[in-house]
C-alpha cells in the first residue's frame, strides 16, 4: 500500500474528488515549494485574526504579457498573467490573476488564484490564507494536477508578505494583551498538571538546569543542528517507510521538548524569582509556575528581541529532554 500524507489544514482536491497526494507527488517542484515552506513558517510565527477578500481589480498588480520561459515571483504585489508562462507563478502577500496560461504551478501566498475565462493551468494551485476561483465551470487543469487551499487571514497575511518585519513588532493592542494572558493561563495548567505528575522528574530537571545550565544549552544546541540537517536530508534520501518514522520520532521530540522543558525552564526561574524576590511565598509551587510562565510569555513577547528568547526556551528545551535520564550531577567526580 502506498504511503499516504495529508496537512490537517489543507484540503487537497482535484476538479471534484478530495484526495490525499503521495510524498513523491506532494514534494515535486522543489524550488517553488522552498517558497512555500518558507511562507507556512512565517505563518505560524504571526499573529492573526481577522478575514478578508482579495480584489481582482489590483491596479498595482504586475502584468506579464508574452511568453516567459521561468518562473515569475510577485513580491508584495498582485501578479496579472495575460501571456504564457512557461515554468510557474507565485505571488507574496497579492493575488495570481492568470488570463493566459501558465503551464506550472500556481501559488498564492495571503491572497486568491482566480483563473479567468479560457485560461488554463498546468500544474498544481496553492494558495495560502486566500481561495482559489475559477470564472468556467470546468476550468482548464490538468487531470493529475491538486489544489491545495487554506482559506482565511487573507488581510492579515498580506500585511506580513508584504512586510515581514511586522513579525517583530507585535501590536500592543488589548485583543493582543489578552490572548498573552490566555497563553500564560495555558502553560501554567500545563506546568500545573505535568508537575503533579511527575514530580520527581520535574524537580530532576530543575536541579539540572540550575546546575550545568550551560553543558544543557550546549547539548541542546548541538541537538537543534543534527535535527536541522539530518532530519531533512533522511526525508529526502531514505525509503518513504523509513521517512516517515524518523519524521514520526523527530515530531514526538520536538512535542515532549516543547512541553517538558518549557515547565521545567518555568518552575526554575519561578523558584529563582521567589529565592529573590518573594521571600513569604517561596515554597509555593503554583506561585513559583506562575511566577516563571508570567515572565518567560512576557520575554517572549517584547519587541525586536522576542526571537532570541524563544530561541533560547527551545535550545534548553531540546538540552533538557535529551539528558532526562541523567541526574544533577551527571559527568561530575
Amino acid at each position: 500500500m502506498s504511503l499516504r500524507v495529508g496537512m490537517a489544514i489543507a484540503h487537497l482536491q482535484t476538479s471534484d474528488n478530495l484526495l490525499i497526494l503521495p510524498r513523491a507527488q506532494l514534494f515535486a517542484g522543489v524550488g517553488l515549494r522552498i517558497a512555500i515552506l518558507i511562507s507556512v513558517l512565517l505563518l505560524f510565527g504571526g499573529a492573526i485574526y481577522a478575514q478578508s477578500n482579495g480584489q481582482v481589480g489590483d491596479p498595482a498588480a504586475l502584468v506579464i504579457n508574452g511568453p516567459n520561459d521561468s518562473t515569475v515571483f510577485g513580491m508584495g504585489q498582485s501578479l496579472r498573467i495575460k501571456g504564457v508562462v512557461k515554468q510557474g507563478a507565485i505571488s507574496f502577500g497579492g493575488d495570481v490573476i492568470v488570463e493566459g496560461t501558465v503551464e506550472g504551478d500556481v501559488a498564492a501566498i495571503g491572497g486568491s488564484v482566480i483563473q479567468t475565462a479560457g485560461a488554463r493551468i498546468g500544474g498544481d494551485v496553492i494558495v495560502l490564507g486566500g481561495a482559489y476561483t475559477h470564472i468556467d465551470a470546468a476550468p482548464d487543469r490538468d487531470p493529475g494536477s491538486m489544489t491545495m487551499m487554506y482559506a482565511g487571514y487573507e488581510q492579515e497575511l498580506r500585511e506580513l508578505m508584504r512586510n515581514p518585519g511586522s513579525l517583530l513588532t507585535p501590536r500592543w493592542s488589548s485583543g493582543y494583551l489578552g490572548l498573552r494572558i490566555l497563553v500564560v493561563l495555558f502553560w501554567f495548567i500545563v506546568s500545573l498538571a505535568l508537575t503533579a505528575a511527575m514530580p520527581a522528574t520535574v524537580s530532576r530537571g530543575v536541579a539540572r538546569l540550575q546546575l550545568t545550565s550551560l553543558r544543557v544549552a550546549v547539548i541542546g544546541l548541538l541537538g537543534a543542528f543534527v535535527m536541522a540537517v539530518g532530519i531533512p536530508s533522511s526525508l529526502w534520501l531514505l525509503p518513504a517507510p523509513f521517512s516517515v518514522l524518523v519524521g514520526g520520532l523527530a515530531l514526538v521530540l520536538l512535542i515532549i521538548a516543547g512541553i517538558f522543558g518549557r515547565v521545567v525552564i518555568y518552575a526554575a526561574t519561578g523558584r529563582w524569582l521567589q529565592r529573590r524576590y518573594f521571600q513569604a511565598s517561596k515554597n509555593s509551587e503554583s506561585v513559583a509556575l506562575l511566577l516563571g510562565t508570567t515572565f518567560w510569555i512576557t520575554l517572549t513577547s517584547l519587541p525586536y528581541i522576542w526571537p532570541v528568547f524563544v530561541g533560547v526556551v527551545f535550545i534548553l528545551s531540546l538540552g533538557l529532554a535529551f539528558t532526562a535520564r541523567y541526574r544533577a550531577g551527571w559527568g561530575r567526580a
